[in-house]
């Protein structure tokens, strides 16, 4: 169903602050976060049936404000300190002042559907795109929460329950944080006197080192594109797709044993759920592109360095803790071989990201920062972000598991992979996968990537 039919009425804007004081705090941003603060809000989207949307609200927000007595950074904002270095910063007497700052707390908006659409209408759509009035802050760059809230909520009202739509601050947290918070807020709701694992939130453990960035905001003045008196004309962005891919239990299991079906006799390690599955989305997309076989093609993923880091970190270390590792081959290559060739490339990215590897990175860029764009992950690129590890169907607030979870579609890009556990359980994986529209019409035809028996 389009977003010009949901017609969506703001009923109330109201901001969500820990229900303790807890006076003012402040948190730099280490050499982890600042490479996000050019890409965009990370937004989700989750589903609830339920009759009762007032109820279903007042108990929201009442566990919102209990959490974040905890998770009180996501009620701060984006500030810098004397010597130019990023920082959240809280302060629960913040009301804006008189200059329309920042208020303290997250943004929550309750609005609703005036057409008469259910929950089940809009769970089955094939992309956010069509979705993007449920969720707040599309298209805001992170930089921007040094004037915005860095978690925005937006309660919907539909027909048999209601749809969440969230927008994280992505230089201050990555997708463990996410859904440590995520889970967490669920658990207050549902009775909870506490979270049950607090959040670590001494960044400066993982990594020390004070960077000074010299940021603002990019001009909105068209002029500014001016080169030579004349206006250059981007060149259109190309038709995307975006598109959930639901692989059951059986067809992982398969996929898997496909690609290690034919390990050497050398005590070779294994491929992973993971990487097994990613050399099939890379294979089959690569093959969807018609690409040259001398055309290159990269594999990007966002690896978790909290255990990879010296000293390792707790899983419930909150910011980012995340880098991206690229593998790069020619096209002919990954498809002319079979699938371990591929899923071998990915194992030694992945394996070969040690403590000395993040280190290396780490002093790489603070001695030449470099603020990526979610769209720098490579030439004819196969990102993979999000992970079936994060539990997404176990955030239940009291009116049961999400109907389904999706991402928006801030930092999508042609190749861009979020990977989510199916709702079915079990090993079933969901793919949300975007990608240019011609190649989405070829993978949608390929049978092996789709494992139709």
């Amino acid at each position: 169903m389009a977003s010009d039919l949901l017609k969506l009425k703001i009923l109330e804007k109201s901001h969500v602050r820990p229900k303790k004081k807890l006076g003012k705090k402040e948190c730099q941003l280490v050499t982890f976060d600042l490479p996000y603060l050019a890409f965009y809000y990370n937004q989700k989207l989750l589903f609830y049936k339920g009759d009762d949307f007032e109820g279903m609200v007042k108990k929201l927000k009442e566990g919102l404000s209990v959490v974040l007595e905890e998770f009180y950074q996501l009620a701060g904002k984006l500030g810098k300190d004397e010597e130019g270095v990023f920082r959240v910063e809280y302060d629960d007497g913040d009301d804006g002042g008189e200059d329309g700052g920042v208020v303290a707390g997250v943004e929550v908006v309750e609005a609703k559907a005036e057409a008469d659409v259910s929950v089940a209408d809009l769970t089955v759509a094939e992309s956010t795109n069509s979705l993007k009035e449920l969720i707040p802050y599309t298209g805001i760059l992170n930089l921007e929460g040094m004037h915005r809230p860095l978690l925005a909520i937006q309660l919907t009202k539909l027909r048999g329950g209601l749809a969440m739509g969230c927008a994280f601050n992505h230089a201050v947290l990555d997708g463990t944080s996410t859904w440590h918070f995520m889970s967490s807020w669920a658990a207050i709701c549902c009775g909870a006197p506490t979270v049950s694992a607090s959040p670590f939130l001494e960044r400066t453990k993982a990594r020390n080192t004070r960077v000074k960035l010299d940021l603002s905001l990019p001009s909105a003045d068209p002029l500014a594109a001016k080169s030579n008196g004349d206006v250059k004309q981007a060149p259109p962005p190309p038709v995307l797709r975006e598109k959930i891919f639901k692989f059951s239990e059986s067809a992982i299991d398969k996929i898997k044993s496909t690609v290690n079906g034919k390990l050497p006799s050398d005590g070779s390690k294994p491929f992973s759920t993971f990487q097994a599955l990613s050399v099939h989305i890379w294979r089959h997309v690569t093959h969807a592109r018609n690409l040259k076989p001398e055309d290159y093609t990269v594999f990007t993923v966002f690896v978790d360095c909290r255990k990879r880091v010296e000293p390792p970190m707790p899983e419930t270390y909150f910011g980012n803790l995340i880098q991206a590792i690229f593998t790069v081959t020619a096209a002919g290559l990954l498809s002319v071989n079979p699938p371990e060739f591929g899923a071998s490339l990915i194992q030694k990215a992945i394996e070969g990201h040690t403590a000395k590897a993040i280190d290396e990175r780490n002093k790489e860029w603070e001695s030449s920062p470099k603020i990526f764009q979610f769209k720098d992950a490579g030439v004819n690129c196969v990102a993979v972000g999000s992970s079936p590890r994060f539990k997404v169907y176990d955030v239940d607030f009291g009116w049961g598991p999400a109907e389904i979870v999706r991402s928006g579609s801030n930092n999508k890009f042609d190749g861009m992979v979020y990977l989510y556990p199916g709702k079915s359980g079990g090993r079933s994986i969901d793919v949300e996968l975007t990608l240019e529209s011609e190649a989405m019409a070829k993978l949608e035809e390929d049978k092996e990537f789709l494992m139709e028996v």
